[in-house]
This record gives C-alpha cells, structure tokens and sequence, in this order.
C-alpha cells in the first residue's frame, strides 16, 4: 500500500555540475552514490526535510534518461511513491487500466524493488512504485 513519495528523480546532463546547483539551493550533506548498470544510470541522491531527491545522469545514449533529456531537456523525470508492496500496488494499478512500463517490480538504486507506470496513463507523469527494502539512502 502506497504511504507517502520516497523521492523525486531528476534528469540532468552532469551529475557533478547538478550537486553544485542543488547545493546551493538547499542543504545538501550526505551524497549516496551509485551505478545501476541495468538502467544504464549513475544516481547521486541526498535528503532535505523528509524527502529524497535523485539526481539521474545517463550513462549511454540509450539510456532512458539520456532519451528524456534528448526529447525534453533537463528536468523532473519521474515522482516516486513509497510502498510496502510494489508487486500489489503495481497489480492494483494495471488492474484500474494504468498503462505499465513493468508489470513485475525489478531492482533499482538502493536495492529497492521498483516498477512503474507509463506516463500516458498518469497525467504524462512517470510514475513509480518503490518498495524500500533496507534502511540505506
């Protein structure tokens, strides 16, 4: 069951560039740091106040975030809800006729089980399911 937005992903070209930008905005103190291969994505995330921003580089030109920044430039690419069940909620979603992008969670950054929902079913917002499953950010 959906209980809250665990974080908000950003596309951008440069992730070092992007750190500056935000930290200057915002506090930014602790920067978790990681590589998902299998998205063809480097994630550099932090905390302020209570919600988690991602900011999401791609690594190849085949990435889905380097498509996204080639069709729209940087920006919000995707809002994140928190779940206890990313399997169910993604079920219920496809059930309610929500156009799946995943229709079995898969693992994303901080070994969380995520799935997702085509922005064409969302108000063209990609929306995703991410079901913590350690306490790391």
């Amino acid at each position: 069951m959906v209980n809250g937005i665990n974080h908000i992903g950003i596309a951008v070209k440069n992730l070092e560039e992007s750190l500056k930008t935000f930290s200057g905005l915002m506090p930014v103190e602790h920067v978790h740091r990681e590589t998902v291969e299998a998205q063809k994505v480097n994630v550099a995330s932090f905390i302020v106040g209570n919600i988690m921003i991602e900011l999401l580089e791609g690594t190849s030109p085949e990435s889905a975030i380097s498509k996204f920044i080639e069709k729209k430039g940087e920006g919000i690419h995707h809002i994140a809800l928190q779940t206890d069940d990313a399997a169910y909620d993604l079920t219920q979603a496809i059930e309610h006729g929500f156009a799946p992008i995943d229709t079995t969670p898969r693992v994303g950054a901080h070994n969380a089980l995520v799935g997702f929902l085509h922005p064409k079913s969302t108000n063209s917002v990609l929306i995703e399911f991410c079901q913590p499953r350690n306490e790391e950010h």
